[in-house]
């Protein structure tokens, strides 16, 4: 239980080492143990926190477990300036294609390489970014294509003429059973047909717009 309050806020957890505190003066080490796993020791260290801030709830509030020093990534200094030479020379060269030149360099130079995600680290610490991902803007050498407007359809056209036909299928499913009805209406006369069709064929599809065409007036 001790590990899992971890998983809490601050406050939450000095209330809960609190409980436990009062449990273990109620019941003594030995239940206190049992229910909660923690031992005079810990009972002991955690009163001394709550003396030092003269019974404050803060005195219970867990200190951040990050140690004082922590592991720095060391690479060669040959190593830096072979990943600068690349980035120089092919800006948009990533970790992944520098990763077997870089073995390559290693083992010529006897050095230890290293993997494709410190590689990524190196490139972040040194910004060793000499181009920006991306279009590159006022370039004379550059040839643009002529952009053109792209013409939106806000709304559907209004024919004034008969003739244009509008048509769908509609599926519509019934305890397992599958029914297909194909529609078909003229936008400006409004003659409409829809059929049934137990399947959704080019057949099916062909029948339709026979039966259509023969009864259409126009």
């Amino acid at each position: 239980m001790l590990s899992s309050l971890r998983r809490f806020g601050m406050d939450e957890v000095a209330r809960q080492r609190l409980r436990i505190m009062e449990f273990y003066d109620r019941y003594g080490e030995k239940a206190a143990k049992e229910a909660f796993g923690a031992d005079r020791k810990v009972i002991s260290r955690w009163r001394q926190k709550l003396n030092r801030h003269e019974g404050a709830l803060e005195g219970l509030v867990p200190e951040s477990t990050r140690p004082r020093r922590t592991r720095t990534m060391t690479v060669a200094v040959d190593m830096v300036q072979f990943i600068r030479r690349m980035r120089q020379k092919y800006p948009k060269l990533g970790k992944e294609k520098i990763k077997p030149l870089l073995d390559e360099y290693c083992q010529e130079k006897g050095l230890k390489s290293i993997s494709e995600s410190a590689i990524g680290k190196v490139i972040k610490r040194h910004k060793l970014f000499f181009q920006k991902a991306g279009r590159v803007y006022h370039d004379p050498g550059i040839k643009r294509r002529p952009t053109q407007k792209r013409l939106r359809v806000k709304r559907s056209p209004r024919h004034e003429d008969f003739g244009h036909l509008i048509s769908d299928t509609v599926e519509r499913a019934t305890d397992g059973v599958k029914d297909y009805f194909y529609n078909a209406i003229d936008a400006k006369l409004k003659f409409a047909l829809t059929l049934n069709h137990k399947r959704s064929t080019s057949r099916n599809m062909k029948d339709f717009y026979e039966r259509f065409r023969a009864l259409y007036p126009h």
